[in-house]
């Protein structure tokens, strides 16, 4: 045994030193930290086997139990945390933060002071086996918030040029070793959330200035001086205009943790100063200076001149024309041009440009009509913020300046249209006429499009006829829709042959020719306004119905009707009819008839198609819907498209879409007119007698309308809710209710349809379990064209009482009781008991027991029939317990292995049967019920065994101590076995030479010898 424990620990020591131990480290303590603030603990694991993600365990020992484990989280087990911190880690102010697999942060939010105490990190053995360390600790004081930072709120007014001189007090009380670091910032107005730091002193003592202030520090006129132990002062010498702003003091308070670290512990803002900067004046005056009547097509340039102003101000400009901005350059030389200028310039007809730093110019190298005007400078003196951008300090503007053209030689020209009012789509024809002698003449159109101020190319021929179109977005369809042809010498026509709204303007013809010994052009131009009406303001859709609430069944008629103020034209139209069910919330294609006659149906709501009818004139649609369903209510709206005359040839697309008011359509269930007769009946009747009860309907409501008939039967004991016997639905299936499936059941009732207004439920064998309350329900059911069957109106039907006539046999159950403690895993016996003067003794009875627990309705265990059948109800064929008759008249229910939902409210109902007629009938003959007894559980005491069972680690004891000592028990017992057969087989050896020898005398000394070293063998052994 030695040699064993010897050889396993020198086993353990190798395998020690083959793996690596598992070790976990928590950030070193103790740590102060103050109240309010964020706090974290690092975690990490190292030497560990298994997955590379470790799971970590927190826990803390509060200095009220140092002792108590109090868990906190877990990455493993989201239950894990107590109650008292359960809230804080479900509304995410504690939470671990994980680094790496093997790293975590536990992290509070806002640290409160009973949070002070050692904390655990503890790590779930992942390794083959237990080897290392598993968690760490480290204490965490949370000491109170004593940093302040005051400094009164107040508004200050400085000039450009002035000092500013603001103290800030910081205090502390802190009973540790701390520092202090304190930093002056400005939040400038309209500068957002951001703050500009303007210079800090580090808890190391280090004055650094913000990055915007870093020159003005250099310089000497930003200063941060400390006065005694708490006071702090910021000095800013000669104030600029971006010093504007809210200026406030943040101090901090540092710690230095065990590691050496430093550690933010607190931080407070002080109040702000508002500080106004009234910039120094320098007015200055804007002047422009340009060649007042420049020729066409000749350069023309603008000067504006900034006089006056002190210093080397930085300026901006802005150019207008008639008011209209045209060009923008900033303070930074760059350059802002609008959209129809960026063009120009790009193609090398304009250029902005700053000739120095108060003179800048305008050039226009080819000067056209469209540059006649008032120019205008706008001149701004600005200064850069802190933020980057440009604060305005003052703005002036010069005097309009007037351009205008030398007037070329004259000549008349006339323009004409043969309408200058057309509609969308016709053709649209221009003349343009010069007068004078004949000469070659270079034509071009222009449109000046409506609410806009320049001319568009729309065509132009060349003294050689070369004709060049405009660009449009349009591509090849814009060409194709123009052409400008000459007439004759002087006459030049522009037709446009399907006119759109865009082409409405003011159209101008120029005419130019070149003189004789001159090296430019002559023009001359005349306009023509002209108008292209819209189809779509001049159209109008009306949708309408006759019914726009309709019941089941019947026909929805929609007419929509288009108005149109050029019903001349006569032009095609498509019409596409949506449709927005009222369960949704968009429209859907029900049909389109296009211009074309082609009709389209939408790829949705397939139950339109077989019951939709559309018939449709030039201005006229209309859409039926016949045996309307519930489904088809909704809103309805109907879409018109025109189209060109032409667009049959051409496939032009529409010209113009209008779309209808909305009308909503209901589709409501018929008028309800069902009514069944309410009268209550009472049928007295023999036992064993059939019978049947009417259900007789007075009125129904109008159209194909189908009833399903529902029977219901009320037992004769009180507070005994309504029982469904059988139901004929509408489409003539029966189908039993739960309490009515056995085969007896259905042999008993039957529905039977006499007519269209009566139907019978019959009773076969009546007992006296069918005493009671009968009645009727009718429903009628509408069958939609959809597939679903719809539910109109439902009426009951009076009562119709069954009574048997009496007997002469009375049942009365006088007492139940239970037999026996009811206590958990043992048995209870409830017994149920007739009165003696009960029945005659040719009766024989059946027992039902029942159970109802909590809330739940009652359920049935067991039915023992009269002749001992025992027939189990769901409840009771799901539990183990026993049900016989202890006498004719005592009944026992035995619950065997009872749990505590067995609980509950119990009862039974005797009935009692007897023999009729030849050959002998068993008939009921009269029944009751017991009182309710209540059964209530007792939990059952744990046992030694069940105790032994609960602690794992003691039934591990159990199970393999007993096996350790029949193990070693078993080892002696081998040893003697052993020893003892050896001891046999010498013994056996020495009467095997003893019979060799002959002369038994002579060898005596011999044969003693023998015996002596057998005997110290035996000795040994």
């Amino acid at each position: 045994m030695a040699c064993i424990l010897c050889v396993a620990s020198l086993f353990f020591s190798l395998t020690k030193l083959s793996t690596g131990q598992r070790e976990v480290k928590i950030q070193e303590g103790p740590l102060y930290r103050a109240e309010g603030y964020p706090v974290s603990i690092g975690c990490n694991v190292s030497g560990y086997q298994g997955p590379s993600t470790q799971d970590f365990q927190w826990s803390v020992y509060l200095p009220t139990a140092p002792t108590k484990e109090v868990q906190i989280i877990s990455t493993k087990d989201e239950g894990f945390s107590y109650a008292v911190y359960g809230p804080r880690v479900r509304s995410k102010e504690i939470y671990v933060e994980r680094l790496q697999g093997d790293s975590v942060l536990l992290r509070f939010s806002k640290v409160q002071m009973r949070d002070t105490g050692e904390y655990e990190c503890h790590t779930p053995n992942t390794d083959a086996k237990y080897l290392g360390s598993y968690s760490a600790k480290t204490n965490l004081t949370v000491i109170p918030d004593t940093l302040t930072a005051t400094m009164p709120s107040q508004t200050l007014s400085k000039k450009e040029g002035e000092s500013l001189e603001l103290t800030c007090e910081a205090t502390r009380a802190t009973a540790q070793h701390t520092h202090l670091s304190l930093a002056w910032y400005l939040m400038e107005e309209g500068g957002g959330s951001q703050a500009t730091e303007i210079i800090s002193l580090s808890k190391d003592f280090i004055l650094t200035p913000g990055p915007s202030y870093a020159d003005r520090f250099a310089a000497g006129d930003v200063r941060l001086d400390k006065l005694g132990a708490t006071l702090f002062k910021l000095s800013l010498g000669r104030l600029q205009p971006s010093d504007q702003g809210q200026v406030f003091c943040e101090a901090t308070e540092w710690i230095q943790d065990p590691d050496e670290t430093w550690t933010l512990i607190t931080r407070k803002q002080t109040d702000q100063t508002a500080l106004r900067i009234q910039p120094a004046a320098r007015d200055f005056e804007v002047s422009v200076t340009a060649s007042s009547s420049p020729d066409e097509g000749k350069p023309l340039e603008l000067v504006c001149l900034v006089t006056g102003g002190d210093g080397d101000p930085q300026l901006q400009s802005i150019w207008f024309l008639n008011g209209k901005e045209i060009a923008q350059i900033d303070a930074s030389g760059v350059l802002h041009l609008k959209r129809d200028y960026r063009d120009r310039a790009s193609r090398g007809q304009l250029q902005v440009s700053k000739l120095s730093a108060q003179t800048f110019s305008l050039k226009i190298f080819s000067v056209g009509p469209e540059d006649l005007g008032a120019y205008s400078c706008q001149v701004s003196e600005v200064v850069r913020t802190q933020a980057g951008s440009w604060q305005v300090l003052q703005r002036k503007q010069s005097l309009g300046n007037q351009v205008q053209l030398k007037e070329p030689a004259a000549r008349s020209v006339a323009v004409s249209a043969e309408q200058c009012d057309v509609w969308e789509g016709e053709a649209l024809t221009l003349l343009c006429k010069a007068a004078g002698d004949a000469g070659p003449l270079t034509v071009s159109w222009w449109l000046i499009p409506q609410d806009q101020t320049t001319p568009v190319f729309v065509a132009a021929m060349g003294q050689d006829g070369t004709v060049q179109l405009g660009a449009s977005s349009l591509g090849s369809s814009y060409h194709s829709n123009r052409r400008l042809e000459k007439v004759d010498w002087a006459t030049f026509r522009l037709e446009i042959a399907s006119a759109m709204v865009t082409d409405s303007g003011t159209y101008e013809c120029r005419v130019s020719e070149r003189p004789q010994y001159q090296d430019k052009d002559v023009q001359w131009t005349q306009k023509i306004p002209v108008t292209v009406k819209s189809l779509k303001s001049s159209v109008g859709v009306n949708l309408m119905s006759r019914r726009p609430q309709v019941t089941l069944a019947s026909t929805v008629e929609l007419f929509c009707i288009v108005r149109a103020n050029y019903s001349d034209l006569k032009l095609p139209f498509s019409v596409t009819w949506q449709f927005q069910p009222a369960s949704s919330g968009a429209f859907h294609q029900l049909i389109r008839i296009t211009h074309n006659g082609t009709v389209e149906w939408g790829d949705v709501l397939s139950q339109f198609h077989r019951k939709m009818k559309v018939s449709q004139s030039s201005l006229h649609s209309q859409l039926q819907i016949h045996d309307a369903a519930m489904e088809e209510t909704g809103v309805y709206q109907c879409k018109v498209e025109g189209y060109d005359r032409n667009a049959l040839c051409t496939g032009s697309p529409a010209r113009v879409s209008v779309t209808s008011n909305l009308l909503k359509i209901t589709v409501t269930f018929p008028e309800r007119k069902l009514r069944v007769s309410s009268s209550s009946r009472v049928q007295e009747l023999s036992v064993s007698s059939s019978t049947h009860i009417e259900c007789a309907i007075l009125s129904r409501s109008p159209g194909n309308l189908s009833l399903s008939i529902t029977w219901y039967f009320s037992p004769v004991s009180a507070n005994a809710s309504s029982l469904k016997i059988l139901e004929m639905d509408q489409t003539h299936v029966v189908k039993y209710g739960d309490d009515f499936q056995t085969p007896r059941s259905k042999q008993k009732f039957h529905s039977e349809k006499v007519s269209q207004d009566l139907f019978l439920l019959s009773i076969l064998s009546v007992e006296d379990s069918d005493q009671g309350r009968y009645h009727c329900a009718v429903e009628e059911w509408l069958w939609s064209t959809n597939g679903i069957w719809q539910r109109l109106e439902r009426k009951t039907s009076g009562l119709t009482e069954l009574k048997l006539r009496p007997t002469g046999s009375q049942v009365r159950v006088s007492r139940v009781s239970w037999m026996g403690n009811a206590t958990e895993h043992g048995e209870v016996g409830i017994s149920c008991s007739l009165d003696g003067s009960s029945g005659s003794a040719a009766s024989l009875y059946s027992v039902t027991w029942y159970r109802s627990g909590g809330n739940a309705a009652s359920r049935m265990l067991v039915h023992m029939q009269y002749d001992g059948l025992l027939e189990y109800g769901q409840e009771g064929r799901s539990r183990p317990l026993l049900c016989y008759r202890a006498s004719p008249t005592d009944f026992v229910l035995k619950l065997q292995q009872v749990e505590m939902e067995d609980a509950g409210v119990y009862w039974c109902k005797v009935a009692e049967w007897q023999q009729h007629g030849h050959p002998g009938k068993w008939i009921n003959q009269a029944s009751d019920e017991s009182q309710r007894l209540v059964l209530r559980v007792q939990a059952a005491e744990p046992t030694f065994l069940s105790r032994i069972c609960s602690s794992e680690p003691l039934l591990h004891f159990l199970v393999v101590c007993p096996f350790i000592v029949l193990s070693l028990l078993l080892i002696p017992l081998l040893c003697l076995y052993w020893k003892a057969r050896k001891l046999s087989q010498l013994s056996l050896s020495a009467k095997k030479e003893k019979a060799l020898w002959v002369d038994m005398e002579s060898t005596t000394g011999d044969w003693t010898t023998l015996r002596k070293e057998v005997g110290g063998n035996l000795d040994g052994c």
